[in-house]
């Protein structure tokens, strides 16, 4: 195999010829041992689980890969602090444990360490600042008992001023007394890794199908329509794995969500001046929720996040209101000694966390410990949960449902199974290619780069001031399963972020599929 030229895990490519070929399959009556629904993180996770298992798998989408909430998180791959001080061991220790697979064994290219530090200032009370200390001490136990090495999450500690703000000189300095750096993980991009986890599921066997909306489900498969022709097929399947997450509800009756939401403000790095950390931000009134102020290196910034209930419809792209970007800049003005005004946005976003109803609860306050629900009839559905723990999530779902159908399987593998691109760090540090796409791509970064070597017109950015090039958008229709332009600005990319930004590459993205024709 040439590395400049194909991907590095064979059979991993998704394109849509392959998606209107396994199709086809499904349609002329192959049956499969696992029907997944759903392809967000914890969708695209068990199709991987079940696939390594030596289990024959479909999973389908009625968009596209994380196309729903796993698009729209903070990017973080975290520890669970927050549930630790909230008395949620488990969910804390879970968290810890995923967080360590991800960064050192499955996906060590798109998690890297990422620096925080919680400012120490006048509306952080000294009994509040000893909690958050003593808090970030904790999680690095919770490190250790994961056994995450310190080499991957180095030791939090105290800052004085100046170093405080060294690392974010935007803080306000009067009154400043320092702060706490901690360290957790932080994605490249989400979507990304649902794409690296599907691909992944693909090379493994599994038939990977956006477009492809379930209309009826049953333990034994599925009514569905092919969106891009209209066209109506039932899908044959000894076991069923509602993954749908907000929409989870629609297709299983008796499953009762409330989905919180999670707004993000996107503003272009330089309205916040240099930052070599994030920013945890206390919320006034709160002893344990924080906004948080993200970096992506990419000349952005996100802000975020609000956690609001929200009743009515579930919509397939949350709109983001007034009151939460209120909320967020307010936040945000308490500790910086810069202004951040309505105008400086340059983009937002929200998404809706699935949830269990409990009643009487704050959605702040719900447990996001993920459950795995059985219907009567079989079908197996997982709720709840986060980002981070995606992994876990999907290995309970295959459980129960081999369970609940008697299938024969192996054991889980995917603790150890790397995803397409991974490498151990030395490997990735070798590859002689910008440092940015095998951030992006890990091994397979050799061969987006390749793209841009043999036709120089990919090599240049889509959009001026943002790194994206053609040749990634040219490798995403070839491998990672792009159907239209919105698959590459909004999810393969995340151009789309930024409106402005989005208008511009709109005609890149037209060409790059002229250019496959």
């Amino acid at each position: 195999m040439n590395p400049t030229s194909s991907p590095d895990l064979p059979g991993s490519s998704l394109d849509a010829e392959r998606r209107r070929r396994e199709l086809a399959e499904l349609a002329d009556g192959t049956q499969v041992d696992v029907l997944v629904v759903g392809l967000g993180a914890t969708g695209a996770g068990a199709a991987l689980d079940a696939a390594t298992r030596g289990l024959t798998v479909a999973a389908i989408d009625a968009h596209d890969l994380a196309f729903g909430t796993s698009r729209w998180s903070s990017k973080l791959i975290h520890g669970g602090l927050r549930y630790l001080a909230s008395g949620q061991l488990d969910v804390a220790h879970e968290s810890a444990v995923e967080r360590g697979i991800l960064m050192e064994r499955t996906a060590p290219h798109l998690v890297r360490a990422q620096p925080f530090v919680l400012p120490l200032t006048p509306l952080v009370g000294r009994s509040q600042a000893a909690l958050a200390r003593a808090g970030f001490l904790a999680g690095d136990m919770l490190r250790a008992a994961a056994r995450t090495s310190r080499r991957t999450l180095p030791a939090p500690r105290t800052l004085s001023a100046v170093e405080t703000r060294h690392f974010a000189p935007a803080l306000r300095p009067g009154g400043l007394r320092g702060g706490l750096l901690s360290w957790d993980g932080q994605l490249t991009d989400d979507a990304r890794l649902v794409t690296a986890v599907a691909r992944t599921a693909a090379a493994h066997g599994a038939r990977v199908l956006t477009r492809t909306r379930a209309l009826e489900l049953s333990g034994d498969g599925a009514l569905v329509r092919d969106e891009t022709t209209g066209r109506e097929l039932r899908i044959r399947a000894r076991a069923v794995v509602n993954a749908a997450g907000v929409w989870a509800g629609g297709l299983v009756p008796g499953i009762r969500l409330r989905p919180s939401r999670g707004t993000h403000l996107v503003l272009r790095s330089e309205a916040l001046g240099r930052l070599a950390a994030g920013l945890h931000i206390p919320i006034p009134g709160e002893t344990n929720r924080f906004v948080l102020v993200l970096p992506q290196g990419d000349g952005r910034v996100y802000v975020g996040l609000t956690d609001e209930p929200v009743d009515g419809d579930v919509p397939d792209v949350p709109e983001v209101p007034e009151t939460d970007i209120g909320f967020l800049l307010d936040v945000l003005g308490s500790a910086l000694d810069v202004t951040v005004h309505r105008d400086d946005l340059v983009g937002a976003f929200a998404g809706l966390r699935p949830l269990l109803d409990t009643e009487g609860a704050r959605t702040a306050d719900i447990s996001r410990k993920h459950a795995v629900l059985t219907s009567p009839d079989g079908v197996v559905t997982v709720v709840g949960g986060k980002l981070t723990t995606y992994r876990r999530m999907a290995q309970d779902a295959v459980d129960a449902a081999v369970a609940a159908r008697r299938l024969l399987a192996g054991p889980c593998r995917t603790a150890s199974v790397p995803l397409v691109g991974a490498a151990d760090p030395g490997t990735l540090a070798r590859l002689d290619v910008p440092a940015r796409l095998v951030r992006r791509y890990g091994t397979e970064a050799r061969a987006v780069h390749a793209l841009g070597l043999k036709d120089p017109s990919l090599a240049r950015p889509v959009v001026p001031g943002h790194p994206v090039t053609g040749a990634e958008l040219l490798w995403a229709v070839r491998h990672e399963g792009a159907l239209d332009e919105a698959d590459l600005l909004d999810r393969r990319t995340r151009i789309g972020l930024v409106p402005t930004d989005r208008a511009v590459a709109e005609t890149a993205a037209r060409e790059v599929f002229a250019h496959t024709a």
